[in-house]
């Protein structure tokens, strides 16, 4: 940037630059000077520098603006769990199944599982009618990301929510 460019000519480029082409790096500071604006290196390895005449702190500070941007675009995805033994009753369910339902319509992925106690595994198939259940009457506000899928003593499925229209 101005002074600290060490190289004896530059390719000048940009908008406000009457003709482009190789100047003296001299020159090109003095055109910058004129203008009262900064004579940036733009791509150093070109042979010679590639430099634009620009207001340097303004492409800085449009430069964090759009990263901020960019930032703010970026979903934050957050993970809640309900968690269901598998005799869980009706009432349980439903309070859990409102939870649940909840969750997905502020936008929140739902990771549902049965937890199986000591000899309850042997009710392996009651925990997988149990999350299907589930997935049925969440139908209208999410979708299924992963089935059912056992994963020790955990019975464990994945709840998206749909798309908003």
């Amino acid at each position: 940037m101005n002074h600290q460019i060490s190289v004896p000519q530059v390719r000048l480029v940009g908008d406000n630059i009457d003709e482009p082409g190789i100047y003296p790096t001299r020159e090109a500071l003095k055109l910058a000077d004129e203008m009262e604006l900064d004579l940036v290196e733009i791509s150093p390895n070109a042979d010679p520098p590639v430099c634009r005449i620009i207001d340097y702190q303004k492409f800085l500070y449009q430069q964090k603006k759009r990263q901020k941007e960019q930032k703010q675009k970026l979903a934050q995805v957050t993970v809640k769990e309900v968690r269901f033994g598998p005799n869980t009753d009706d009432h349980d369910y439903n309070f859990k199944l409102k939870h649940a339902e909840k969750f997905l319509r502020d936008g929140d992925k739902v990771k549902a599982y049965v937890f199986f106690k000591g000899r309850s595994i042997l009710f392996k198939d009651k925990g997988e009618i149990l999350l299907l259940r589930l997935a049925q009457d969440l139908e209208e506000v999410g979708k299924v990301e992963q089935l059912p899928r056992l994963e020790g003593k955990r019975m464990t499925m994945f709840l998206a929510p749909k798309k908003k229209k």
